[in-house]
């Protein structure tokens, strides 16, 4: 069973990948001027080191975590009936939440901002920013989120939904795409948009810290970390870290060395 989730996350991801890739190409939001080349290949490498690694260290998936612990009738709602469709709902509103306190943590701890500014340091903002995380964040992550299943107990078929959706929508909010402007208004009034997200990358440090949400755009309103707009607009902010200009962010032995210096 693990491997069909497995299979089908994969697929999934796989394809949204693809269509973003087209969909910024046919309508970009912004003219990219940092070259594709090295740090297409850049951003590619991390996913597959990415990849390479958390199979070999973790000897269970996300969802082959939730199996488990359905076995063992570990976590909350391993213990409290619910109604499968409420269930569902809560245990995805919980998971949302338990990312976006992660990101916060990734630029409020010094050790984790290290890890975590190898995604910022990108200098241009594309779907493949997207897959752009050094493998450290990356384990650190996939054990949160185990750690997160065994203590929540929430169904197989709902962490499935919700890697999924967290993969689809970590390419989708990096994507370069213009989408209408009526429709980016009405869309960031529950998710996050391409809009949303991109003054999160922006070099000015307010906006960076701004914006944490992956999926859903109520938590930074909760929580007070809600910017509706870059100060420069979109056409004109700066994209990146201004501590690492030139083309240094662009090769895959300087990304996988960051976090290793202050």
């Amino acid at each position: 069973m693990e491997g069909e989730f497995n299979a089908l996350r994969s697929g999934m991801f796989a394809g949204i990948l693809l269509l973003m890739l087209v969909i910024e190409r046919v309508w970009p939001k912004r003219r990219q001027i940092v070259p594709a080349w090295p740090r297409l290949s850049t951003n590619l490498g991390l996913i597959v080191i990415d990849t390479l690694l958390v199979r070999l260290l973790l000897p269970l998936t996300v969802v082959g975590t939730a199996v488990w612990a359905a076995q063992q009738s570990w976590g909350l709602f391993n213990q409290v009936q619910l109604p499968p469709a409420l269930e569902l709902v809560a245990a995805l509103l919980i998971l949302d939440l338990a990312i976006y306190l992660q990101h916060r943590a990734a630029h409020h701890f010094t050790w984790f901002w290290r890890i975590h500014r190898v995604h910022h340091a990108d200098p241009r903002f594309d779907t493949t920013t997207g897959i752009r995380f050094h493998p450290l964040e990356i384990i650190i992550s996939t054990v949160y989120k185990m750690l997160l299943v065994v203590l929540l107990g929430p169904s197989a078929i709902a962490v499935l939904i919700f890697e999924i959706v967290l993969n689809g929508t970590s390419l989708f909010t990096h994507t370069n795409v213009a989408l209408p402007r009526k429709l980016d208004a009405v869309l960031r009034l529950l998710i996050v948009t391409p809009d949303v997200h991109r003054v999160h990358h922006s070099h000015l440090s307010p906006e960076t810290n701004s914006n944490f949400g992956f999926n859903l755009t109520v938590w930074d309103r909760l929580f007070h970390t809600w910017k509706e707009q870059p100060d420069r607009g979109h056409a004109a902010m700066d994209i990146g870290l201004p501590e690492y200009a030139g083309d240094r962010p662009t090769h895959l032995g300087w990304c996988l060395w960051l976090p290793f210096t202050k």
